[in-house]
């Protein structure tokens, strides 16, 4: 199977098709945006914390230990994920507590996790 299979040989410009991509294509703001939040979970890291996050609230003491890191490397990546609105935190007394932001943020997760494990099984 070689590349030449992928590559569209054709010099004909389907206008209805173009039409409507042009139409329903994101704005460039919307993109970006959009490009930004993968661009937060392209870090092990940061997707360690997701992952840990996903069905519990823990403190930077609990993750750092559980990742074997400092406190500050974790509080490093909290920030930016606090910062893309992928966590959120709760002050107790002198501890704060993290968890996903929202249920959306779960979603995203388990069905990015789910094709990942589809392409482990071909």
């Amino acid at each position: 199977m070689g590349n030449s299979e992928n590559v569209c040989d054709c010099d004909i410009i389907h206008q209805e098709q173009v039409a409507v991509a042009l139409r329903t294509m994101l704005d460039d703001d919307t993109l970006l945006n959009l490009a930004d939040f993968f661009k937060i979970l392209s870090d092990s890291t940061r997707v360690k914390i997701v992952s840990l996050l996903e069905e519990n609230e823990l403190c930077v003491c609990d993750i750092a230990n559980i990742l074997n890191m400092t406190k500050s490397a974790v509080s490093h990546q909290l920030k930016n994920l606090r910062e893309m609105n992928l966590i959120k935190s709760r002050k107790v007394g002198k501890e704060v507590w993290y968890s996903l932001a929202d249920d959306h943020i779960k979603k995203i997760f388990e069905v990015a996790l789910e094709h990942v494990n589809e392409g482990n099984h071909d």
